[in-house]
């Protein structure tokens, strides 16, 4: 078989490349320990409304923790509890959610805040709120009829 001399550049490139391309990523995934993120918590989601933090949705005051505060969702059919919270502009805030029915998603409009929460998981986020106002939560997972209902808001106040 005979390849023209431009292929055969162009094969070695592509072969090359790719040879370059699975190094890096398994120098990356092994060697260095980089993984994607995972749901490490887990919990059972029949006793969300039992299991603690989740038993009492909503901000709390943390001390001794590198943020000020812990804000626990609950996600369920078309609903978020709590409704709305008010937090301080510039705190810090490790947001943990989670779901006890069907895959929600917990987008906060106007920030970086973007989870997916699944029936058994625990998703967490730690983000500041730096712009005073009203913030958005939105569901950006169809979850079912009712899911163009489903939000909550979280106002930033001084």
């Amino acid at each position: 078989m005979h390849l023209h001399k431009f292929e055969k550049i162009w094969l070695i490139f592509g072969i090359g490349s790719l040879l370059v391309f699975l190094t890096v990523l398994g120098v990356s995934a092994f060697y260095l320990g980089n993984q994607p993120p995972s749901c490490l918590a887990t919990i059972d989601p029949e006793k969300v409304d039992t299991t603690a933090p989740f038993n009492e949705p909503g901000l709390k005051k943390v001390e001794g923790k590198e943020w000020d505060y812990e804000l626990v969702f609950v996600a369920s059919a078309f609903n978020y509890t709590p409704g709305e919270v008010q937090i301080p502009k510039g705190a810090k805030v490790k947001v943990i959610a989670t779901t006890k029915d069907v895959i929600h998603g917990f987008e906060v409009a106007g920030t970086n805040v973007n989870m997916m929460l699944e029936p058994g998981y625990i998703s967490e986020l730690v983000y500041t709120f730096n712009k005073t106002g009203e913030f958005l939560i939105l569901c950006n997972e169809y979850c079912g009829v009712g899911h163009h209902m489903m939000t909550s808001k979280i106002e930033v106040v001084e």
